[in-house]
Order: structure tokens, then sequence, then C-alpha cells
């Protein structure tokens, strides 16, 4: 069998996939309810079945569910998986608000319990998506986040999993020439540095690229000095590999534990549109300077070498 693969490995946008006890397991927006797919190879996701974790009768959280995101947290009720996703009415996007479920067990599947809704600001006048949490070496942890005013990034700390504590602060983020939307905020630690790496610009527009800022783990994460800006885009488009819009990613390792992955959604138009979008990954690796090197987006034709230790 050969020991590789080709995207696309799902068919779902803003995609979330980790590796754990010999499997993988991937999520995505599914728009009225949170799916998990799980295999023991890359290759087999595209064709496995996925298994609904989670719906909601609450009217006020029903509906434009997005971006959920899968995280193995230390907290008061010891180490547990929670899963992070973005959730509104039928109505208006405007009433998205971000939310937090616990498992119960040592299984990315679950069964969650519905936990808590995270309130961003204390007037809850402002909508808030994609929440990523971020626990430090110290235990500390922190939710990264896009929200208004505008469609930026923002920061808080957690006092837990699922409660917010002291000031949100914006994290200015440069969208390479697009004058609004930042999103998708997603951290990667590595040697003593925080990687916060977003996406900008429209989803639906060709023009989707990632950004990413840096810091020093023991600097205060709260302080913007604290942040550099890397220049350019770390991740963008490429037409001649067919390939539009890449952003929204995650990281996950190999399972051996010896490579850096990154998955991420894509389109093959150049079209306006938010059709389309597809779950790839590609590996990353690190540069001289100890920064992530995310390489080009690779076609949909290219066999990619399966992940360090993956079954095949």
């Amino acid at each position: 069998m050969a020991a590789t693969f080709r995207n696309p490995i799902g068919e779902l946008p803003d995609p979330w996939l980790v590796h754990h006890d010999g499997h993988y397991f991937l999520t995505g927006t599914s728009h009225d309810h949170i799916a998990v797919t799980r295999a023991a190879s890359i290759r087999d996701l595209v064709d496995a079945a996925a298994t609904i974790v989670w719906q909601d009768t609450d009217p006020t959280r029903n509906a434009m569910l997005w971006a959920p995101e899968l995280h193995l947290l230390n907290g008061p009720n010891g180490r547990r998986w929670y899963l992070y996703y973005t959730a509104s009415d039928a109505a208006d996007h405007l009433n998205h608000r971000m939310y937090v479920l616990e498992g119960d067990a040592d299984d990315p599947l679950g069964p969650f319990r519905y936990k808590a809704r995270l309130n961003t600001d204390p007037a809850d006048e402002y909508y808030a998506i994609d929440g990523s949490p971020l626990q430090l070496s110290t235990g500390q942890l922190y939710l990264f986040w896009a929200g208004s005013p505008g469609h930026v990034l923002y920061v808080s700390r957690l006092a837990d999993p699922w409660r917010l504590i002291g000031p949100r602060v914006q994290l200015p983020a440069s969208g390479f020439g697009c004058p609004d939307i930042r999103e998708g905020p997603v951290c990667l630690r590595r040697r003593g540095r925080v990687f916060l790496v977003y996406s900008a610009c429209d989803t639906g527009t060709p023009d989707y690229r990632m950004g990413m800022l840096s810091a020093d783990e023991a600097d205060d994460l709260l302080d913007v000095r604290s942040w550099h800006q890397h220049p350019e885009p770390v991740f963008q488009g490429r037409a001649d590999h067919g390939v539009f819009g890449p952003g929204h990613n995650s990281f996950f390792t190999s399972p051996d534990g010896t490579e850096d992955w990154f998955a991420y959604h894509a389109k093959t138009t150049d079209r306006y549109t938010y059709d389309g979008r597809t779950t790839r990954a590609q590996r990353l690796v690190w540069d001289a300077d100890g920064c992530p090197d995310f390489g080009v987006p690779l076609p949909l034709t290219t066999d990619i070498p399966l992940p360090s230790g993956d079954p095949g």
C-alpha cells in the first residue's frame, strides 16, 4: 500500500484535527450540529463515518454552529476534553456567541455536556466567534477569539476552561492589504515561544490567507507590546496550484509525535463563494530562527507522504 495520501481529507470548512490514542479526530463547521470523524490513518478520514457529538434544542444557540475545536486541558475537574464552538439563533449572525462543552471520558468523541457560554464583555453586547484556548506550561489559560467592535482579534485570561476573567485586549494584526476581517486565531507553542496564527480577509474570497504573531511565553500575553507581527503572510493561495483562499487552520502532531502538521480549508475556484471549502493537511517544518515554515499549498494531485507513524 502506498505510504501517501492526497487532499482533500474532508469536506468541511474550518477544520480542527487532532491525533489521540492511535486515531485522528476531525471536526469542522456543520452549521446545525457538531460531528467528529475518527480514523486510524489520515487517508481514511475522507471516507470514514462521522459521529454527531452535539446538537442543541435551545433556540438561542442551535443554529449557525461554526468552527468547533477539541482541546485536552487541565482544569478543576482534572484533565478533560473540551469542545469550543460558536453558535447563534437562526435570525442574525450578530447574535453569535462562544460556548464550551466538557467531556467526561478520555475520548474526543465524548460524551459531552453543556458547560457554559463564554461571555467576552460585561454587557454581552458584542458578537464573538472562533474561540481557541491556549494553556501554557505553567497551567495558565488564555482564550483568543475574533469579534466586535470590528472583526478583529481579542485575548483574555481564563479562570478555568469555561470562565473568562479580567480585561479583554485587542491584538493588532496585519491583513496584508485586506482592510477588514481577522479571525480563526490558534496558537502553537514551541521552545518557550507562542505563535498565534490567524486568517485575514473574507473567507469567501480567493484572498483569504494566514498571518502570524509571535511572543515569548514568559511575557505578558495581554500586553500588545509582547507580540511581534510577522511582515508577510505565512500561507496564501497559489493559482498555479489550483488552490485559493487557504486558511482557518489547526495544528496536530504525527502519530509518533516527531512531526508537526496543520490542517486548513481551501477552494479550487477564484470566484467569491463560501461553497467548496474542503479540508486539507500538510506538514510544517521549522526554520533556523525557530519559526514555523508552512511552505506553499499543494495541488490536489500531489501525493503527500503520510505523517510519521501513520499506519496507512
